[in-house]
């Protein structure tokens, strides 16, 4: 099938609910106006429709391939790759001053949700590559950036993220990987590391690998680990490639989706040991990988409504030309099975999730963005919270809930959808990995409570709480059914999430395992409800432009339509969450391990 970009959407979600005519206004921001977004989204779209999303179909079919050593993507990959740097789109958030367009966050979000939806595998090379470029940016030496942004932001070389070992999964203090000083400002690299995306490929000249490991004298635990670049072929001095680095792909995984994607074995220092440099202060690189995983977690999370998009578009095709038994109200013959109500419902369901997830995320976006170019400090801490309490929100929520809109997208197909040459079942598929890599939801669940909830007392979420209670506010005054309706599902939402966090917050000293037995059901809970939240913002704003009678009428009553629906289907799960939250630890930790 073809892949049509949400635009509409899209630019209705940047405009009234991300404001982005706030973010216009900052300083070195100017520029970024509703008509450029238009302008960027329109070509971007066209990009990824016609030049990408053809290749999803073929890289599932043929995927990337590894002998002796070298892996070669699927046909089409490698030109694509090429014309998406020359594009200029790998640089459209990164600075001008490497190559880049210094365009917003919330400019290049869009962007990165529709790359996806054309085509998951092909997508993650340049959501690897941004990661690298900020960890370079935030703590690479002056040298290190100037070798390598400029290159990496052109798509003429790539990035990675090397943080995983046989031995050493979610918990990064059992990396063992040796770094060995040479006393010249290099290290020699020795080690294993698993599960590395694009690891190997030949889209691009060369790959610079950033790379978890030990030095010699290092304290054990994650205090003691530093971060490398090692790329693939050494650079000379005057920006040339050199000699090949002692760094080999030695297989590539076979996988239950995102095949096209080679992911990959390396093993360094084999002959002799990969040449690296410091990033940054030896022992301090998890922090440093941190901010690369941070960025590459919100951008997981835009894998999963990007995915979800792309099932949706389908199961709604297939829906609307498969013809199958009468109507319920009685026609002479068969109709298309969207006339039928389940259908319907799980439409609406794949539609609500996704409108919702894609509200939160680029609201979340252009947050990050007044965290860093606001004027005033206040501001821009007060948007540095709310994007780090959002993360994991986004990246937990929309890759969960990615889960059921594919896996409902192969329903509405029925008996086909189990048929691979429909494709349906692809999505559901290359969804399956969202959830685990850059930190599993229970990772991201942990990360919300502990860092995120707890840590102040709930304080920070009581407070976005307080919000929302405003936006309840407006919808009870709205005089509008749908928007009161709205406003009351909302309110006994978020009041469900309110004494959840007060139940956190009192209880984790006391009960810690049973706090955390709760984790992923709240975060749950969070998207579910901030989820709503956009929801009913959009139902208010959209109502309001039907009242002036400005723009697409059809487009903002289906706006309030599908927020009502996420009313009653989503937000009235809020109170069963917090039952199984407040009330389930018990059952949930009283069997004996021997028992299972």
């Amino acid at each position: 099938m073809s892949y049509q970009a949400p635009l509409k959407d899209m630019l209705f979600v940047m405009n009234e609910l991300a404001g982005l005519d706030a973010l216009s206004s900052l300083p070195g921001m100017e520029e970024a106006n509703a008509e450029l977004a238009e302008a960027i989204l329109e070509e971007n779209a066209k990009f990824c429709s016609e030049v990408v999303a053809p290749l999803n179909w073929a890289g599932d079919q043929q995927p990337s391939s590894w002998h002796d050593g070298v892996v070669t993507t699927t046909k089409g990959f490698k030109e694509a790759f090429k014309a998406f740097g020359e594009s200029g789109w790998q640089g459209v958030q990164h600075p001008q001053e490497f190559g880049g367009q210094g365009l917003p966050k919330l400019f290049a979000t869009p962007c990165i949700e529709m790359l996806n939806s054309a085509n998951l595998s092909f997508a993650l090379c340049p959501l690897l590559t941004d990661g690298a470029i900020e960890a370079l940016m935030t703590a690479g030496s002056e040298e290190q950036k100037n070798i390598y942004l400029e290159n990496l932001i052109s798509g003429k070389w790539t990035g990675t993220m090397n943080l995983t070992e046989p031995q050493a999964g979610s918990d990064l203090a059992l990396v063992r990987s040796r770094a060995v000083p040479e006393g010249d400002g290099t290290y020699k690299i020795f080690g294993t590391k698993i599960y590395i995306t694009f690891g190997e490929h030949d889209m691009a000249e060369n790959i610079v690998h950033l790379v978890l490991a030990r030095t010699p004298d290092a304290p054990e635990g994650v205090k003691g680990i530093s971060l490398f670049v090692v790329p693939k072929f050494l650079v000379n001095k005057d920006g040339t490639l050199g000699q090949r680095n002692d760094v080999h792909c030695v297989s590539i995984e076979h996988k239950l989706g995102i095949k096209a994607s080679p992911t990959a074995v390396l093993q360094f220092g084999d002959h002799g040991g990969a040449i690296g440099t410091l990033i940054g202060e030896e022992n301090r690189g998890l922090e440093y990988m941190f901010i690369m995983m941070n960025a590459a977690r919100f951008a997981v999370g835009m894998q999963g409504i990007a995915v979800a998009e792309r099932a949706y578009q389908k199961a709604v095709q297939y829906a609307k030309d498969r013809v199958q038994s009468r109507d319920l109200t009685g026609s002479a013959g068969a109709v298309s099975i969207i006339h039928h109500p389940d259908v319907r419902r799980m439409l609406m369901s794949m539609r609500a999730q996704i409108e919702a997830s894609r509200a939160l995320s680029y609201v979340t976006a252009s947050a990050f963005d007044a965290a860093h170019h606001h004027a005033d400090e206040a501001t821009r801490k007060a948007n540095h919270a709310f994007y780090e309490f959002m993360v994991p929100v986004v990246k937990g929520w929309s890759t969960e809930l990615s889960l059921d809109v594919t896996s409902t997208g192969v329903q509405v197909h029925g008996g086909m959808g189990f048929i691979e040459e429909t494709g349906a079942a692809q999505y559901y598929r290359d969804a399956r990995i969202l959830t685990i890599y850059e930190g599993t939801t229970a990772i991201q669940a942990n990360d919300l409570v502990g860092r995120k909830t707890v840590r102040d007392g709930g304080a920070y979420a009581l407070s976005l709480i307080a919000q929302v209670r405003q936006t309840e506010k407006e919808c009870a005054q709205s005089g509008h059914d749908d928007l009161i309706q709205i406003g009351q599902k909302l309110a006994a939402a978020s009041k469900a999430l309110e004494a959840v966090v007060q139940f956190m917050a009192a209880n984790i000293k006391s009960d810690i395992k049973g706090v955390f037995a709760g984790s992923v059901p709240y975060l749950k809970l969070a998207g579910i409800v901030f989820g709503g939240w956009q929801m009913a913002r959009a139902a208010a704003i959209a109502h309001t432009k039907l009242q002036s009678k400005a723009g697409d009428a059809d487009f903002y009553q289906a706006k309030i339509t599908t927020a009502r629906f996420f009313a009653d289907y989503f937000l009235s799960q809020a109170d069963a969450h917090r039952i199984a939250i407040v009330e389930g630890s018990g059952s949930l930790l009283a069997l004996p391990e021997e028992q299972f």
